[in-house]
């Protein structure tokens, strides 16, 4: 079902969750930071990360599964790479869902119950899929440029400080540099919408 792939080793996913209701996830400069901090701890077991755009309801994050190698040996792996990939993902959620309910004397479910997964399946796919996850904040009216949404991984790829982001291959799938802020910039009308939860 499209939406719900389910997650294999060394395959490129489109991850996206959404609040509930008409919650917003984020309501602070410091609740995007402490997701992306809770991010780190807990994805880079199973997966690299290509790109992220963080948006007050929804999130888009573009991973690479590790290679089955990789994610057998994991500590929390007990035959199934699918639910391995999943828990790691409902962690997340749940710690941030913690800190955040306790920070604003809330109670209940934060998150939609599953988080949505669309399997990469072309190189033209992939080249949309960043370049959507990027688009979103201007697509959604938050910005006019990509480069102007803090909470998206756009701009730390043209940063020279550390990163867990995969840079390099992101930089090279565009052929450089100077490719990927033309790109960026020439097809930001260029944007998919057949994923749910946009």
């Amino acid at each position: 079902m499209k939406g719900l792939e389910k997650f294999e080793p060394d395959r490129y996913y489109h991850v996206v969750n959404h609040a509930v209701g008409s919650e917003n996830l984020f309501r602070s400069d410091d609740n995007y930071r402490y997701f992306l901090k809770k991010y780190a701890i807990y994805a880079p077991s199973v997966c690299s990360t290509l790109c992220y755009c963080l948006m007050p309801n929804h999130i888009h994050i573009l991973i690479l599964t590790h290679d089955e190698d990789t994610l057998s040996q994991h500590p929390k792996f007990k035959g199934d790479f699918h639910k391995l990939v999943m828990q790691q993902f409902s962690n997340l959620l749940n710690a941030y869902t913690k800190a955040f309910n306790n920070q604003h004397n809330r109670k209940g479910a934060l998150w939609i119950d599953y988080t949505k997964r669309f399997s990469i399946e072309s190189n033209s796919y992939l080249t949309a899929a960043i370049n959507y996850i990027h688009q979103n904040p201007v697509k959604h009216g938050f910005t006019k440029t990509t480069e102007d949404w803090p909470y998206s991984s756009y701009d730390s790829h043209l940063s020279h400080k550390a990163t867990l982001l995969s840079r390099t291959d992101v930089l090279n799938w565009f052929g450089g540099v100077e490719e990927y802020i033309n790109f960026h910039k020439s097809n930001t009308a260029a944007l998919i919408d057949d994923w749910e939860y946009s």
